[in-house]
């Protein structure tokens, strides 16, 4: 099982058995680099711990742990989430600033205490029956002790139909479950019998949705520069995420500050991936950020060849159907900060979800305006959202009713026999209310949109053995910028603008109010041209020969067709198969 995921923790391996109970580490080694910090890490004889991931404030933890006669062998974050849990119980998750997937077992008590990060950053898969409780980080090790080829139909359905790929807790491996994020999982091995429970949730804070402008830009900067900081603890060589944005331009500026406050300076590189089409092309912006700043730029464009050869080995590694060739944009820079050496990134990720980055969101922002403001608005709309009135109004009409995504789902599902088109269950996301801001961005934070992009990051970061760390989903940070008055993220027509007021101190206009949003988009005419070849490897696929009532002569919908097209590889690299 560890072998199959030797890629997240290239630097040590290890293992504990105790009668029917076995668990295996791979070490990614980022705070403290010794030996002694290696897994599965003990506490005398009372515990032991198998953790993926980082508590950023194990240094006051352990002050504080201190203070109660706790003392320590290691500079490691492992062993204060160890005597953490010692100390506080199952409720030292509530303490920690991290993000993590971790199983400590309690001797004493003869249980296994599971537990995810609040925003399910780090995944923890498992799987259950009648004789065994298997879990890890991967799909692959479950794999190895559990044969599953039955695609789970629901997923597989949400994925084509409406390209939804992630579920709160199921996988396209019928049995392979996910512990969300922000719970815990007790396994009693008295018993063997479990129970999962949530610790968390966004809390909304009206005294900060009292505040001002200005001290609304003043609170989300405070904030931000706190997560950084801690998220700038580490042995190793660091680096950051660069595109021609906002959000990754804001973390790179944020760094900067802070390493020129301290007397500690980091070897930092920000990394770019150009792309050979120049209308998706970021690079230019992002040199300007890196010139404006002062610090090391690195850019790479990947061609044609580069995205065939690696083609299946995607797939493989990212264990079940994703959303587009968009995935091998980060894939390569996860490549070359690795051939640089970095093995701790940071990234802009997140930043959409919390204020209100994505079109989608403009229209909730709109339906709680009275008609004037309406008005006013929809005249930027153009400018500042790259998009026209006309098609504003049709993103309003999707996302106002219900019954016109019902009818857009059926039409992306047309081609389904009708078996299939019948059977297929519409998720409750996709009957979320627009009307409440608040509640909106919990569920795409908690269920609806980040989690995809969490596990694409995860996957696609460790498979070259990076540590992907995420500032804007601090937790701290996450409910503050909840709270804020929604006023002042969408202001004057512009998008995230505390982020655009803060980000003035430091890059020029041209990056600070650039309207156009690229974010990762692949050369796909490039790398991925139509041809013959792609509709034979749809139409041979027996999945898809089962569930579609046509063969495929031709697909104008390009990312149906990849969709189609990921499934067909998939099946064949994993074996997978209907139930009969």
């Amino acid at each position: 099982m560890t072998d199959k995921m030797s890629h997240r923790g290239p630097d040590a391996e290890g293992f504990y058995i105790n009668n029917n109970l076995g668990l295996g580490h791979r070490r990614l080694s980022i705070i403290d680099i010794s030996e002694s910090a290696n897994q599965p890490f003990f506490l005398e004889d009372k515990q032991v711990l198998v953790f993926n991931g980082a508590i950023y404030n194990y240094i006051e933890l352990k002050e504080e742990l201190e203070k109660n006669g706790y003392s320590f062998k290691t500079a490691s974050d492992t062993e204060v989430l160890l005597a953490s849990y010692d100390y506080w119980g199952e409720d030292c998750v509530k303490k920690f600033n991290g993000m993590w997937a971790f199983a400590i077992f309690d001797i004493k008590n003869n249980k296994l205490f599971c537990s995810r990060d609040r925003f399910g950053i780090k995944p923890f898969y498992y799987y259950t029956d009648e004789t065994k409780f298997v879990f890890a980080s991967e799909i692959k090790p479950i794999l190895e002790i559990e044969k599953i080829e039955e695609v789970n139909i629901q997923v597989l359905l949400q994925y084509l139909t409406v390209n939804k790929s992630e579920q709160c807790d199921e996988t396209f491996f019928t049995g392979i479950i996910k512990l969300p994020g922000a719970h815990n999982l007790v396994y009693c091995l008295t018993s063997n019998k479990f129970k999962i429970y949530r610790y968390y949730n966004v809390e909304f804070k009206k005294e900060i949705n009292n505040l001002t402008l200005n001290e609304s830009i003043n609170i989300f900067e405070k904030e931000f520069e706190k997560s950084i900081k801690l998220r700038l603890r580490s042995d190793v060589k660091m680096g950051t995420a660069l595109s021609g944005g906002l959000d990754s331009a804001y973390v790179a500026s944020i760094i900067n500050k802070a390493m020129n406050a301290s007397q500690k300076k980091l070897d930092l590189v920000a990394i770019t991936v150009g792309a050979i089409d120049k209308e998706i092309d970021e690079s230019e912006l992002s040199d300007i950020t890196t010139h404006s700043l002062g610090i090391k730029h690195d850019i790479v464009v990947p061609e044609t060849d580069e995205f065939k050869d690696t083609f299946e080995e995607v797939i493989l590694k990212h264990e079940e159907p994703f959303g587009g060739i968009s995935i091998y944009m980060q894939k390569f820079l996860m490549k070359e900060a690795n051939k640089l050496g970095v093995k701790v990134l940071l990234d802009g990720q997140g930043a959409d979800e919390i204020l209100l980055g994505y079109n989608k969101y403009v229209i909730a922002y709109l339906k709680n305006q009275n008609i004037f403001r309406k008005l006013r608005l929809l005249s930027k709309i153009k400018n500042h959202y790259s998009i026209s009135v006309l098609k504003f109004f049709q993103l309003y009409l999707f996302f106002s009713s219900f019954y016109v995504r019902k009818i857009w789902m059926r039409k992306n599902g047309s081609f389904l026999k009708t078996k299939y088109a019948k059977d297929f269950e519409f998720n409750i996301a996709f009957k979320k209310s627009y009307g409440d801001i608040f509640s909106l961005q919990k569920d795409e934070i908690l269920r609806d949109q980040l989690p995809e992009l969490l596990k694409w990051e995860d996957k696609n970061s460790m498979s070259y053995s990076i540590e992907s760390r995420l500032p804007f989903l601090d937790y701290n940070l996450v409910e503050v910028c909840l709270s804020i008055n929604n006023e002042y993220k969408i202001k004057n027509g512009w998008s995230k603008y505390i982020l655009r007021k803060n980000l003035e101190k430091y890059l020029p206009n041209k990056i600070t109010y650039n309207k156009k949003k690229i974010g990762f988009d692949a050369p796909v005419d490039h790398w991925w041209p139509r041809s013959e070849k792609i509709l034979e490897t749809i139409n041979n696929s027996k999945i898809i020969q089962e569930i579609s009532k046509k063969k495929f002569t031709f697909i104008a919908d390009r990312e149906l067709e990849w969709r189609l097209y990921n499934i067909a590889v998939w099946e064949k690299l994993y074996n997978m198969k209907l139930r009969n």
